[in-house]
C-alpha cells in the first residue's frame, strides 16, 4: 500500500453473490481466473468493491477472440490508474490464450489524463517494461494474489 493516499475515504460496496455460470471473467467460481477480486492497489478492497470494475464492463467475445474491459478510477485524478490497468492485463494474460485481443480503457470521462492512460495500457512495449520494474510487478503480484479480501 502506497503512503498518502489520493482517495483516502473510498466508497466500499458490498461484493455481489456469485452466479453459477462458469466461463464469465466477472463470475467464475475459480478466483484465479475472476477479474472481480483483484485488490486495489491502495485500499484493501476489491475492485469490484470499489466500483471500480463492474459486470458490465467487460464484454468477451469469443468469435472474435477479443476482450474489452473498461474500468472506472474512483477519483479522476488517480494515480493508480495504470496499476489497475496493469493488474487487469497480467490477469488476462494468465487466464486467456494468447491469441485473444485484449483492450484496456478508462471510462471515458472518469480520467483526467484518459488518453495517456489508455495509450500506455494498451502499448504492448510499455507493458512489457513495465512488467519487468521489480516495484511494479511486486505491486502488481500482491494485488492479484492477496489473501487480505
Amino acid at each position: 500500500m502506497t503512503l498518502g493516499l489520493m482517495n483516502a475515504n473510498p466508497i466500499v460496496h458490498a461484493k455481489k453473490e456469485r452466479s453459477a455460470r462458469t466461463e464469465d471473467l466477472f463470475h467464475d467460481d475459480d478466483t484465479t481466473d475472476s477479474v472481480r477480486d483483484i485488490r486495489d492497489p491502495e485500499h484493501p478492497y476489491s475492485l469490484e468493491q470499489l466500483s471500480v470494475l463492474s459486470e458490465e464492463s467487460i464484454t468477451v467475445d469469443d468469435k472474435l477472440a477479443r476482450i474489452l474491459i473498461t474500468f472506472t478510477p474512483t477519483i479522476q485524478h488517480c494515480s493508480m490508474a495504470t496499476v489497475i490497468g496493469l493488474c487487469l492485463r497480467v490477469k488476462l494474460m494468465n487466464s486467456f490464450p494468447p491469441h485473444f485481443k485484449v483492450d484496456i480503457k478508462v471510462s471515458p470521462g472518469s480520467h483526467a489524463n484518459e488518453e495517456s492512460v489508455n495509450k500506455q495500457l494498451n502499448d504492448k512495449e510499455r507493458v512489457a517494461a513495465a512488467l519487468e520494474n521489480p516495484y511494479l510487478r511486486q505491486l502488481v503480484d500482491e494485488c492479484l494474489y492477496s489473501n487480505e479480501l
